[in-house]
């Protein structure tokens, strides 16, 4: 191989990598909003805490 070409072939791979972190998310992740908490705390005396 040529030195150009192994130039071209680092710059393409390089830009491609720096494309694919800068670019718009692709995930197909389902929108789920905000998730309320409705748990309660299993401990009955909350003073030890402060």
């Amino acid at each position: 191989m040529s030195i150009p070409k192994i130039i071209d072939d680092a710059i393409q791979f390089v830009s491609g990598a720096v494309s694919r972190i800068f670019s718009v998310s692709d995930d197909k992740y389902p929108n789920t909003g905000v998730q309320p908490y409705d748990g309660d705390s299993n401990r009955r005396d909350r003073s030890a805490d402060y």
